[in-house]
């Protein structure tokens, strides 16, 4: 039988670095986007006037899942 050794190079350690920084920062990114919902969805229709936002676009932009993030998020 022959045995196969993996080693870790520095480069893979240093992959697995960035890819760790890349799902904090898009879970970080998340949970601001869920945050900014939720308090979209708690003004009232005084403050989404001021804002220029309808009870109907606000009630419909908190509704969306969390990975239905606008384009701007994604970068």
């Amino acid at each position: 039988m022959e045995r196969i050794v993996l080693m870790q190079t520095a480069s893979s350690r240093a992959s697995g670095a960035r890819g760790r920084l890349r799902l904090g920062r898009m879970l970080g990114l998340a949970a601001a986007l869920q945050r900014e919902r939720r308090q979209l969805a708690g003004l009232d229709a005084e403050r989404l006037r001021d804002i220029g936002i309808s009870a109907d676009a606000a009630r419909t932009e908190a509704a969306r899942p969390v990975w239905d993030a606008p384009e701007r998020w994604r970068r």
